[in-house]
């Protein structure tokens, strides 16, 4: 396997233990990775992909798990968050117990964070639990959906209500993936990012927003010539995941009562937002990290709102983001259908919803929704919204 990168996930002494390897030119030897993170009973393996990502390197993928003698089988879901359901779930249970997968069996996801949600459910649920691996192929699912062991999938009554806690076997990213990254799922990714650095420290948004000047997305795909442009792609992504990684191994589960600001919870920063905008659009607006672009915008102006975010460090937040690319008109978006929606949320707790906010770059504090006026969210989400 080409020079690689690794970052360990250990989930308490006796607990789950993984390796997530980053580097580039690595899917060629996906074969020989799955086997070491595998044991050697592992027969069959399904590839869970769509037909766009299984075209670009669905073949790389199946021929090296057959070299590495894998049964392959392949299930190809409809592209898009929409899809992300329990319809897509019980076709995917179908298709492995058609295939006889058995408990030593596993399935690997080969895409986006819909794929890796639907695929990680399936195996959390089959036959109650099977092993499970990630190839991520889009940038937000590099950094934070392949990390951490959340599944699940859509419905009605909201978003991932439906899930299992499920950590995978191992995760290998092979960041050559993303120069066939469509803009907008760059620009979904690196809001992530922002996401990520906006609440870790000072040192990892640095990183990010030196990263964004140096190499702007409108210009990425070509910068894959360049050696200095791997190198730090490679490191940046590397103390993307590392964060993630280390809040995960801290808060595996999100535990309810945990309000510090190591608690699994502040990697909600941005999401209440989304996960309503998500909602109001029927899951087909936005792509995920668009939503959570302007989450964050609304979560920041609301830390200023209520006097515990400094302007300056708003400002710099808000230019950080003028720099991922350009975002969905917002303007056409019933902002009642959203407040409305913020009811469906995960992070409710008891009654109330938790909110993420930022006392400065790099210090999440969590409110209650109780200690927030309902006008000041009300004037922040026409601001946020209506600004465009």
């Amino acid at each position: 396997m080409n020079e690689h990168q690794t970052v360990s996930v250990k989930l308490g002494e006796n607990s789950h233990q993984y390796e997530i390897k980053l580097g580039h030119d690595l899917l060629e030897n996906s074969g020989n990775w799955a086997r070491i993170c595998l044991s050697e009973k592992n027969a069959r393996i399904v590839i869970v992909s769509n037909p766009k990502i299984f075209r670009l390197y669905g073949e790389i993928v199946r021929k090296s798990l057959e070299n590495a003698d894998f049964e392959v089988f392949v299930f190809l879901m409809k592209d898009g968050e929409r899809h992300k359901n329990l319809r897509s779930l019980e076709m995917l249970l179908k298709f492995n117990g058609e295939n006889k997968l058995a408990r030593t069996d596993a399935v690997v996801a080969l895409g986006g964070g819909v794929v890796g949600d639907l695929a990680g459910f399936a195996a959390a649920v089959f036959l109650r639990g099977i092993a499970f691996l990630q190839i991520p192929t889009t940038l937000l699912a590099m950094i934070d959906s392949s990390v951490g062991g959340k599944t699940g999938v859509n419905s009605d009554f909201g978003k991932n209500l439906i899930g299992a806690f499920h950590q995978p076997n191992g995760v290998l990213i092979d960041v050559k993936t993303l120069k066939t990254l469509p803009k907008r799922e760059l620009t979904a990714g690196f809001c992530e990012a922002v996401k990520h650095g906006a609440i870790s420290n000072r040192q990892l948004f640095d990183q990010t927003a030196d990263f964004l000047k140096k190499f702007p997305t409108k210009n990425f795909k070509k910068f894959f010539s360049d050696h200095d442009f791997f190198a730090e792609l490679e490191n940046l992504l590397a103390a993307q995941v590392a964060f993630k990684a280390e809040i995960v191994m801290n808060d595996e589960r999100e535990a309810a009562a945990r309000t510090d600001a190591k608690s699994r919870k502040i990697l909600n920063f941005g999401h209440t937002l989304a996960h309503a905008l998500e909602k109001a659009t029927d899951y087909k607006y936005f792509k995920h990290g668009e939503a959570v672009g302007y989450g964050i915008l609304f979560a920041a102006e609301l830390s200023k709102i209520l006097v515990i975010l400094d302007t300056n460090e708003l400002k710099l937040l808000n230019d950080v983001l003028q720099d991922v690319g350009k975002l969905p008109d917002t303007k056409n978006i019933e902002i009642e259908k959203v407040v409305q929606a913020f009811s469906f949320d995960k992070k409710n707790i008891g009654k109330s919803l938790q909110w993420i906010l930022l006392k400065e770059i790099g210090k999440p504090v969590i409110f209650s929704n109780n200690d927030i006026p309902v006008s000041s969210i009300q004037k922040v989400l026409r601001k946020v919204l209506r600004k465009k």
